[in-house]
């Protein structure tokens, strides 16, 4: 009698043991589920891991354009001075806004100092360590541009040319006194035409055909050579074989110069 007893204990025993085991690893197996559910909850929730989609530029002239055009438009208005002259003299002077003087000190046009009281930073230049104006912001530094050029009396002949005549801004910049590489006019009417920046006086001119110097067809397409261009990547950029990019342009050998216009469609 005492056998059976016991026999009917342990089987009791022995069904509480599995039961509770099978009850353990239930709720074991339901945990993870729950905190997955909790994290997708969470992470639909929550902007933390979206990236913002940013602006490519195709080259950092094109950036520069992009950044300084409302600044160069603005001071059209206020002086009179083709935003696409302002534009084309800061991409060129600035090296597109990568060189030193624009970059430690928002100076985009090399205007030294000259009775300068404001901040000052030095750089060589025509000699060495010479005296630049530093400003706060960039926009400072077109202002000082428009005022440099408006207020001396050798640049007067510009502000009776047509606001529109980007031609005759470059050409007469050089012959005032501006820059003294005889060169100067083309690169700035180069980089006029490659960037089509004279759209930028047109809006602020409107349609005026008076004022508006539209480029003619007929006239040369030019290429200003960069950092890194060689004859082939420009012949091949434009469609035609180096010999007659060569042909072109009077050149004999590859060599090229930073700044150098070349022709690159008659």
């Amino acid at each position: 009698m005492n056998s059976k007893i016991n026999r009917i204990a342990l089987v009791l025993c022995l069904g509480c043991f599995i039961f509770s085991c099978r009850s353990k690893k239930v709720v074991i197996a339901k945990r993870p589920n729950t905190q997955k559910e909790d994290v997708r909850v969470k992470n639909a929730n929550t902007n933390t891991n979206i990236t913002k989609p940013t602006k490519v530029y195709a080259s950092a002239t094109e950036e520069y354009i992009d950044v300084y055009r409302n600044i160069a438009q603005k001071e059209m208005g206020l002086y009179g001075i083709p935003a696409s002259i302002t534009l084309a003299q800061g991409i060129l002077e600035s090296g597109s806004g990568r060189g030193r003087l624009s970059v430690k000190a928002n100076n985009h046009f090399g205007i030294k100092c000259h009775g300068w009281n404001g901040a000052k930073i030095y750089h060589d230049d025509d000699r060495a360590q010479e005296c630049f104006r530093k400003y706060k912001d960039a926009k400072f530094s077109f202002r000082d541009h428009s005022l440099f050029l408006k207020n001396r009396k050798r640049y007067a002949k510009l502000f009776r040319l047509k606001k529109g005549d980007y031609k005759g801004w470059a050409r007469e910049l050089r012959l005032a006194g501006y820059a003294t590489d005889k060169k100067y006019p083309q690169k700035l009417i180069s980089l006029i035409e490659r960037y089509q920046l004279y759209k930028y006086d047109k809006e602020i001119l409107g349609d005026s055909s008076e004022e508006f110097d539209i480029p003619k067809v007929s006239e040369h397409i030019t290429y200003t050579v960069t950092k890194g261009d060689t004859l082939y990547s420009i012949s091949k950029r434009y469609g035609m074989t180096v010999k007659a990019l060569q042909k072109l342009n009077g050149l004999k050998g590859t060599a090229l110069n930073i700044g150098q216009v070349l022709v690159v469609k008659p």
